[in-house]
């Protein structure tokens, strides 16, 4: 009898403790939703540039809200979307997560790849190839990855972005879903490597061609032309224009140059507004925030960096774009407040990487700038290699500013290496706007600035980045024409980004201490209380947590 008691007893205690602990597991403090949001190619100084014609509810909510760090920078270089996109949700620089560029060669190989390319899956939601796409070229764990883990995958993670490299690499390897659109359907699609078929929704949302709404409309101006004084004049030789069209200027008449596809939209910022159109859906059909573990929804906006590529970021093309974007992330909020609840979500906002000014821009202004023709130099390298070693095409490419040579090439032929990366480096050196010209393998005793030094081997991946690192004078950056811009520098330019917090554990206010990209995921971690991904290299930003 004694001893039935004493078991009766013991059951009741672990019954007990089993069910005290399954209720601590439950209220462990966290949001119901994390939503990161990356502007594509936003500077940090448009939060101050635009300051004075920003709405209430847009970027002034996130900063008078949440907490600003001011002097957020990118730590390694090249400073490409891709990447941009992989540090931010890993903690971790390209020397880890292998995400080397937006394309980058396979160094053993010398074949080009694409950051997110996968043959081995289809798409599903199109009949184009636009979603052979997985992140299977992505090295290392997601802060979203580790998300699931630590529910024991009851999260729920969906990647959403105009760019299937916006998408697909913040949503990491274990997503419910990662969305991109493709230009062919004018269809938000993904790939096998997912899903067999779209969701119901996604495929209502698709049907409703809510894009058609936003291509038959020309792009004004939101406010008079006359008011938007932070930009150069509306017309200016060094701006893209839109093929059909004459001049650059507004208005820009979209459905008359739109073509037989849906691409225009990328350049439009109605391409910004159907991403959080399609980000609110998917909210709400697939009931993010409402389970009994954090959900996390990571959106890339896209259309800033097409915008900025095609018109440069002092164009008043730029200040429309940030301006209706502003008012976009307003409604987003709001949107948010009714279905989440003010106060039960996390929106952190940054961007994978700046813009330089337009080199002719600037020297209208009398400052130093240039356009440093990569083909061209990669064309006539190969003329002096093959004159002195008599093969031909000894040098791949030059791309994400590294120079990869054929090395299997080199080797058949039993040439010099080393005498063949020291002309590389000789000529290189002789080309106007460079600074400094870098064999990796002597990367130790070059003198170069300590913090470029450093940016350069976290930049590094040795099985997909080349072997001669180019580093062009400030002002310049490779290209052709000239027009609008580009990004991929170590210069504070591109490398200087934003980085706002608001909502659920984040303590108001702002911070001008040097804070990393790869300082972002481990700040999540903490707030969320989980693992930090298994390549970080980044600390908590401390002072954001409440």
């Amino acid at each position: 009898m004694k001893f039935k008691k004493l078991l009766l007893l013991a059951f009741l205690f672990i019954f007990y403790a089993a069910n005290a602990q399954q209720k601590n597991q439950a209220s462990l403090p966290r949001p119901k939703l994390v939503v990161g949001l990356v502007v594509d190619q936003m500077r940090w100084d448009y939060l101050y540039r635009y300051y004075n014609r920003y709405s209430t509810d847009g970027f002034k909510r996130l900063m008078r809200e949440g907490f600003a760090c001011e002097n957020t920078n990118i730590d390694y270089f090249p400073t490409k979307t891709a990447i941009g996109h992989s540090t931010i949700y890993t903690g971790s620089v390209p020397a880890i997560h292998g995400i080397a560029g937006n394309d980058f060669v396979v160094q053993a190989t010398g074949k080009p790849m694409y950051c997110t390319e996968d043959t081995t899956v289809q798409t599903v939601g199109s009949t184009s190839e636009a979603g052979k796409m997985s992140p299977r070229n992505l090295l290392a764990s997601t802060i979203t990855d580790e998300l699931k883990l630590a529910t024991n995958f009851k999260s729920k993670v969906i990647g959403i972005a105009l760019k299937d490299r916006g998408s697909i690499l913040p949503a990491g390897h274990t997503p419910d879903a990662a969305y991109w659109f493709d230009n062919l359907s004018g269809n938000w699609i993904s790939s096998t490597y997912y899903m067999k078929t779209l969701p119901a929704w996604v495929q209502k949302f698709n049907s409703n061609k809510l894009i058609e709404k936003y291509l038959l409309q020309d792009w004004k101006t939101l406010y008079p032309i006359a008011t938007y004084i932070q930009s150069t004049a509306d017309d200016v030789p060094y701006e893209e224009i839109f093929q059909g069209e004459t001049t650059s200027a507004f208005p820009h008449k979209i459905p008359q140059i739109k073509g037989s596809d849906y691409n225009t939209i990328r350049n439009t910022p109605y391409g910004n507004t159907l991403t959080l159109d399609f980000a609110k859906e998917a909210i709400q059909s697939e009931k993010l925030g409402t389970g009994e573990a954090t959900d996390f929804l990571a959106i890339s906006l896209s259309s800033t960096d097409y915008i900025g590529h095609q018109f440069g970021p002092n164009s008043v093309e730029a200040e429309d774009t940030y301006l209706r974007l502003d008012l976009d992330l307003a409604n987003f909020f709001n949107s948010l407040d009714k279905q989440i609840g003010k106060g039960n979500y996390t929106v952190f906002l940054t961007a994978d990487h700046g813009a330089a000014n337009n080199p002719q821009f600037l020297k209208d202004h009398h400052i130093p700038a240039g356009i440093w023709p990569q083909k061209q130099i990669l064309k006539d390298l190969n003329s002096l290699l093959e004159a002195k070693y008599q093969v031909k095409n000894l040098a791949i490419a030059i791309m994400n500013y590294q120079l990869t040579l054929n090395n299997q090439l080199i080797a058949d032929k039993k040439l010099d290496d080393f005498a063949i990366r020291k002309d590389c480096v000789d000529y290189i050196k002789t080309t106007p706007g460079v600074a400094y010209v870098i064999d990796m393998k002597n990367l130790a005793s070059v003198n170069i600035p300590d913090e470029i030094r450093s940016r350069i081997i976290k930049g590094y991946s040795i099985e997909r980045s080349g072997i001669i690192q180019v580093i062009l004078q400030p002002g310049w950056y490779n290209g052709s024409l000239g027009l609008g811009t580009d990004h991929g520098a170590w210069n504070p330019y591109d490398t200087h980004i934003p980085l706002l917090w608001m909502g659920w554990g984040i303590k108001p206010g702002k911070t001008f201490r040097p804070v990393n990209m790869t300082d972002i995921t481990p700040t999540l971690a903490a707030l969320l209380s989980i693992q930090v991904p298994n390549g970080n290299i980044g600390q908590p930003i401390t002072e954001v947590l409440k």
